[in-house]
This record gives structure tokens, C-alpha cells and sequence, in this order.
């Protein structure tokens, strides 16, 4: 694609991403949580926002991690020039390469270790080992039962000069449902994980288990260090979302591609669910569910054009949806907004998880790599 092209699509649909906003929020959190270190998130592409640019802006604000899901993120941060801690949180692949670049991995099981073990011989570079306790998730990490077996092959490890056990951590199940009984008891199970680990031998660097809710509301959670990750972009699982003095990051956004005049009673989009109940004026918006529109979001006054909002008229289809503007002037360029900061009334991304009974972050996430990402100021 030619840069006149490249431009082109950039003006019809982008998501603009507030760098200086993650900075912000990052230096906020740092705050919130002083005497704790900060790990920011930045797997999922940077929940949606940009891995690479996201880290950076992250590290501005005053993060002294970076965490990551799998192996590949966590070499691709390294291979971008950064150097901070990055801890690889999920226990699958062959570590090798994120050995080679000083990652701090997680295990949950004594295989795991092994596998760990294996390639830090292999490359004769001693790797930096957390271990995850399950203490209620039932996700990744050891159970109570099968945690000493995990922490005795760490340990044994370390004795060869394979590893170094650097965290230990875990997970809440629902910090973002503030006064859950799990809370509690995942705090003392984690507790009871610490000593048995110390007891065995264990000196770790940190010890955590807070998330962006636990952080946020459950103080004695933060230990060491804090794992932040929709917080950093303005969003969180909370009820009623980022508390205000966090800012969203990212702006969908779109140009109309098409208007055009349709008679009463035309049927819109696949399957003529929505048909016009006058002489309207339609407009088209390059963005679909392969976009990260949910099909969905049909109906729902969830975007914002002309100083007001409206609903989607009719189905989502893959590449585009079409607004119903009635009688309203619109034209081919006018902005729409499916969801930003909310500075302008516009949708905000909490308002469509809630609307559609998701997350803010299953929308942000689901933004396809066709859209542009747009840094205003340049991406650092």
C-alpha cells in the first residue's frame, strides 16, 4: 500500500491513543500505591493501545515493570530496546529466547520448573523464576496440595545454579466485586503460600498478588508490587468503572463513508431488522466486527456524530454499520465517535461493556489491526 493509501485509511477510521494519558494515570497509581512497585500491563498489544509505545509511556510514569502473557511479548519488548523487568506470566512455550533476554518467567508446577531448569542450561544463562500459588482462581498456579513440591524443585534448582527464585505471586479471582468472601480468603491462603515458600528457603525480591481492583480498593493486597493493568488505560473492571481521576486512553473513531437519501420503509443492513420509518438520510461507517464492533451493538444509541448520540440502525456487518441520521445534514467525512474519554458526551468504552454485558476491556482489545493507531505527538 502506497503512503497516500496508507493516509487515506488512516483519516477513515483510527483509534487515537493518549500516550501522555498512560503516562498520567501510571504516575497517579504510582502514588496511590507508594512503598509498592508498579508492573503495567502491556500484553494484548497493550490491551489494544500499542505493546511497544504503551511500555514506554508506562516506564515514563514511573512503572518499574512491565508485565506480559507469553514469551513472544516479552522478547518483542526487548527486541524494541527496552530494558526494564518484564515478567512473562503465563507457564507455556519453551522459555529459551526470554532467558536469553533477561525475562523473569512463572512457574505453577514442578514440570514447568524442569522446563525452566532445561533451558537455562541450554543457554548457560541463570533464569529469573516467580512462582504462582493458586490460592482460589483455580486458573494457573499450584494448589495448596502441590505447592512445596513446586517451591522444593525451585529451590533445588537454584542449589545447581540453574534459577533464581525472584517472586512469588497470584491471582484474585473477584477483587472486582468489592466484599467478595474469596477476597479474604485468597489473602490468606496467599499468606500461608509466603510463609510456607519462606520457611523452605525462599528469599524473594517480591511477593504480589493485587490486580487493578484489588490495588484500587483492597490496600493490604499491594505487598511488593502491583500488577496494574486496565488502570493504566483509564479502565477497570470495577462497578462503575476507573475512578475519575483516571483517564481513558483511546478514541475509536471513524469518517462517514457514504450518506445517501432512502424512502420510508427500507430495510437496512442484513436481514432488514431495522427498516426506516420515514424518508431518512443513511450513513455509512467504514468499522465492523471485524473492526471490534459487536454485532451486538445493533440497536444501541453507542456512537456519537453531529454533537449527539445514535443508535446503530440495523445489523453490524464485517467491514461497516449504518446510522440512521433522519432528516439531520450529514456528509461524507463527518467524524463518529464510537467511544473516548467522554469529554464531549461522546460513549465511553465502560458504557459500551455495559450496555453489552461485557468489560471495557473486551472492547478495547477487540479492536482489529486494521484500524491505525494513532499517537498524537509521535509514539516515543
Amino acid at each position: 500500500m502506497d503512503s497516500t493509501a496508507m493516509d487515506s485509511a488512516a483519516r477513515d477510521r483510527e483509534a487515537f491513543v493518549d500516550l501522555g494519558a498512560i503516562t498520567g494515570n501510571v504516575a497517579a497509581l504510582c502514588e496511590l500505591v507508594r512503598g509498592s512497585q508498579v508492573l503495567a500491563a502491556v500484553k494484548a498489544d497493550g490491551y489494544g493501545h500499542g505493546m511497544v509505545p504503551a511500555a514506554r509511556a508506562a516506564l515514563a510514569g514511573g512503572a518499574a515493570w512491565l508485565g506480559v502473557a507469553d514469551l513472544d511479548e516479552a522478547v518483542a519488548l526487548r527486541r524494541a530496546g527496552i530494558t526494564a523487568p518484564v515478567l512473562c506470566m503465563m507457564s507455556f512455550g519453551d522459555p529459551a529466547e526470554a532467558i536469553r533476554h533477561g525475562v523473569d518467567l512463572a512457574a505453577g508446577s514442578a514440570g514447568y520448573v524442569a522446563k525452566i531448569e532445561a533451558a537455562a542450561d541450554q543457554t548457560g544463562i541463570r533464569a529469573r523464576l516467580h512462582l504462582k500459588a493458586d490460592t482460589g482462581l483455580s486458573r494457573g498456579g499450584a494448589t495448596a496440595a502441590d505447592w512445596p513440591g513446586v517451591v522444593a524443585a525451585a529451590l533445588d534448582a537454584q542449589v545447581r545454579g540453574s534459577v533464581r527464585v525472584t517472586g512469588l505471586w497470584s491471582h484474585f479471582a473477584c477483587a472486582d466485586l468489592p466484599g467478595h468472601p474469596s477476597i479474604a480468603a485468597q489473602l490468606t491462603a496467599f499468606a500461608d503460600a509466603i510463609a510456607v515458600a519462606e520457611k523452605a528457603g525462599v528469599t524473594p525480591e517480591v511477593r504480589h498478588i493485587a490486580n487493578t481492583a484489588a490495588a484500587l480498593t483492597v490496600p493490604e493486597s499491594r505487598y511488593d508490587l502491583v500488577r496494574f493493568g486496565g488502570a493504566i488505560y483509564g479502565l477497570s473492571t470495577l462497578p462503575g468503572g476507573a475512578p475519575s481521576w483516571l483517564r481513558p486512553v483511546m478514541t475509536l473513531r471513524a469518517r462517514l463513508a457514504m450518506v445517501k437519501r432512502v424512502p420510508a420503509g427500507a430495510g437496512v443492513s442484513y436481514g432488514h431488522h431495522y427498516v426506516t420509518a420515514r424518508e431518512s438520510t443513511l450513513g455509512l461507517v467504514p468499522l465492523g466486527y471485524a473492526d471490534g464492533v459487536p454485532r451486538g451493538a445493533a440497536g444501541l444509541p453507542l456512537v456519537s456524530a453531529r454533537g449527539r448520540r445514535w443508535p446503530i440502525a440495523g445489523t453490524v456487518c464485517m467491514d461497516q454499520f449504518v446510522i440512521d441520521f433522519g432528516d439531520e445534514p450529514a456528509a461524507v467525512g463527518d467524524e463518529v465517535v464510537l467511544f473516548g474519554p467522554g469529554d464531549d458526551g461522546e460513549p465511553t468504552a465502560q458504557e459500551w461493556g455495559e450496555a453489552l454485558g461485557t468489560i471495557s476491556y473486551d472492547l478495547a482489545t477487540g479492536i482489529g489491526a486494521r484500524v491505525p493507531r494513532a499517537y498524537p505527538g509521535g509514539d516515543h
